[in-house]
């Protein structure tokens, strides 16, 4: 039997992204988009603090703007606990988060295709390339990176981070 797999869209700009569109981009923007994956009854997703995760619909980011299903997966839950642990130490480490380039979306859509073969939808990620395409894009860069303080998330961190609960305890 397979498990439910669902990429939970958010705003993060909560709409102000239509207005403030033209001004970066020369055209309105849908969003600011943060995603995760769900799946096992848990919400995964990747700042900079690694990959954590809660209950669905539980960060500071309250409900999703839109769900979208991906599909069903038949990976069990220890060989997808597996690979979140993994990619928490290496690839999805909180230190190798950058907001344009290696971000929510792109753990979402490599977690999707892990599980199910369908990433998410293209609009997503192609949305951070849009904005450093434009002028104004490439000269707001370096202060979008610095809205991403190293160790924490943008702020919904609620979860619980693997990078941070896969360490192991001091021995005395």
């Amino acid at each position: 039997m397979g498990h439910k797999v669902q990429v939970y869209i958010y705003d993060l700009s909560q709409g102000l992204a239509r207005s403030l569109g033209p001004a970066i981009i020369g055209r309105p923007l849908d969003g600011i988009w943060h995603t995760s994956v769900v799946v096992y009854g848990r919400e995964y997703y990747f700042g900079g603090a690694g990959i954590e995760s809660c209950s669905p619909g539980g960060t500071m980011l309250g409900q999703p703007l839109k769900v979208e299903e991906l599909g069903d997966t038949e990976i069990p839950p220890e060989v997808f606990n597996e690979y979140l642990m993994t990619h928490s130490q290496d690839r999805f480490k909180g230190d190798k988060y950058d907001l344009m380039r290696h971000n929510c979306n792109i753990f979402s859509s490599e977690t999707a295709m892990f599980l199910t073969g369908n990433g998410i939808p293209q609009y997503i990620l192609d949305l951070p390339n849009e904005v450093l395409s434009t002028p104004l894009g490439q000269m707001l860069a370096p202060m979008l990176q610095q809205l991403t303080p190293q160790g924490e998330s943008i702020p919904f961190t609620m979860g619980n981070a693997l990078e941070r609960t896969a360490r192991p305890k001091p021995t005395r």
